[in-house]
């Protein structure tokens, strides 16, 4: 088999998706869809290819990233808080980040990779390209509040970055936004307390 490294190092996707389901038990079936919210629910393999920059790139979160994630958010506890998006109520009652071990943290990841398996949701890893360090995440959601009933799908998404990547946090912004305009198929992109709101 090829290593993970190996695929990482070349950029795979395709290959990279595939070592991403075979290394976890298939996850759950999914939940009735909700009728009334319109959500293109993708499959993991015709998900849109994520961005790679200079300073950054974007990979499935997976519970690969356990270790690398968790050091990553647990030194970054306040800087996160004070992110938009996180600790001020723009996310309903998402109260993250809150101390917790590594295992409880693999649960999560386990959660997220199962979400962006069944097409729910996608969130993203961001990785340092030279050292494929964690250095922040990307989350993509439908976007439920004041939702209307005019089959529009729209998304909110989140973004962190680690406080010592503290710079990054416009560039990742603006690299995810134009990607989520270009390459998927969402009407609306809002970005929770963040001055960015992108429609299609």
């Amino acid at each position: 088999a090829v290593a993970y490294h190996e695929l990482t190092a070349q950029r795979s996707w395709r290959a990279m998706l595939d070592l991403f389901d075979e290394a976890l038990p298939r996850c759950a079936a999914a939940p009735p869809t909700d009728p009334t919210m319109s959500w293109p629910t993708i499959h993991p393999a015709e998900v849109p290819e994520p961005p790679v920059a200079a300073h950054l790139r974007l990979e499935p979160l997976h519970p690969r990233h356990n270790e690398r994630d968790h050091a990553a958010w647990t030194s970054s506890i306040d800087h996160i808080t004070a992110t938009p998006g996180f600790g001020d109520g723009t996310w309903g009652d998402d109260r993250w980040p809150f101390e917790m071990d590594a295992a409880a943290n693999l649960g999560d990841l386990e959660m997220h990779w199962c979400e962006f398996e069944r097409g729910e949701a996608y969130a993203y890893s961001v990785l340092d390209p030279g050292s494929d360090d964690v250095i922040g995440c990307v989350y993509v959601d439908p976007d439920v509040t004041d939702r209307v009933d005019d089959g529009v799908p729209r998304a909110m998404v989140r973004s962190w970055v680690r406080a010592t990547h503290a710079d990054l946090d416009a560039e990742l912004v603006e690299v995810v936004d134009t990607w989520l305009a270009t390459a998927w198929p969402f009407a609306e992109v809002r970005w929770p307390g963040r001055d960015v709101t992108r429609r299609g």
